[in-house]
């Protein structure tokens, strides 16, 4: 199965958050750090802060950030949410629909790969915020209170 770019830009935009420390983040500090288009990464923004993954802050002094500690934020509804999840083939109209099987397969291997993602966090992948932190191009200070979390 391969994820769309939309959950690959919402997987980096969620561990950039988790990296931090503290604070608030701008959409263009993180589409820069990735080379992924503003636009793009604004989209994936709100509709993570409507789904109550991030919190938006409007403002002069505004940003972006996450909505609970990364330990509370399962990888397996993080992945739900962005793809959608829906059937893999549409067989409408097909022939052998009414016979064929291969819709409940399918089903069965979707579930089995989410339920995979189900058993890690946010947590699970920033815990080398030291490391990710260096990567990302965050400041010491950063760095610093990133370790002691």
């Amino acid at each position: 199965m391969k994820l769309t770019k939309y959950t690959d830009y919402a997987m980096r935009l969620m561990i950039y958050l988790g990296s931090r420390s503290s604070g608030l983040s701008s959409i263009r500090e993180i589409s820069d750090t990735f080379s992924v288009s503003q636009n793009h990464m604004m989209k994936v923004v709100q509709d993570l802060a409507n789904a109550h993954f991030l919190v938006s802050v409007r403002g002069r002094n505004g940003g972006i950030r996450l909505a609970r500690p990364a330990n509370e934020i399962n990888l397996g509804a993080l992945l739900r949410h962005t793809e959608g999840l829906t059937d893999l083939i549409d067989c409408e109209g097909c022939r052998i629909a009414p016979a064929c099987t291969l819709p409940i397969v399918l089903s069965e291997a979707t579930a089995a790969f989410v339920a995979v993602f189900d058993k890690y966090t946010l947590a699970d992948l920033v815990e080398r915020r030291s490391a990710l932190g260096t990567l990302l191009g965050f400041k010491p200070a950063d760095l610093q209170n990133a370790s002691g979390s």
